[in-house]
């Protein structure tokens, strides 16, 4: 009976990522996803700042709480600029939005 007890595999996320990022094709691909998971910071952020819950977001907006979980989660379909003027609002902030020239590497 023993052999059937839980036994959790340990597991270090953070470091599992240091030692993928050794390798180009990870590191490009974890690199193109910091701007999707940077919205969703800003996101849960904001709500969280406003003291709201996603079923309360979802009422002032006009939808359902599992949509604005799909949103905070960043699932694969991008939010559009109306639906993210509306969250915005909801939680009682401006949205803006910004085009930063990329940094020129470095030259000797």
């Amino acid at each position: 009976m023993d052999d059937l007890q839980y036994q959790p595999v340990p597991y270090n996320v953070e470091e599992e990522i240091r030692k993928n990022l050794q390798d180009e094709n990870f590191r490009r691909e974890y690199e193109a996803l910091e701007p999707k998971y940077a919205l969703i910071r800003e996101l849960l952020s904001a709500r969280q700042h406003s003291g709201m819950t996603q079923e309360a977001v979802a009422l002032k907006i006009g939808t359902t709480k599992s949509a604005i979980s799909r949103l905070e989660s960043g699932s694969k379909h991008s939010p559009s600029l109306t639906t993210l003027r509306k969250y915005a609002k909801a939680v009682n902030c401006e949205l803006e939005i910004k085009l930063k020239p990329k940094q020129q590497p470095k030259t000797i």
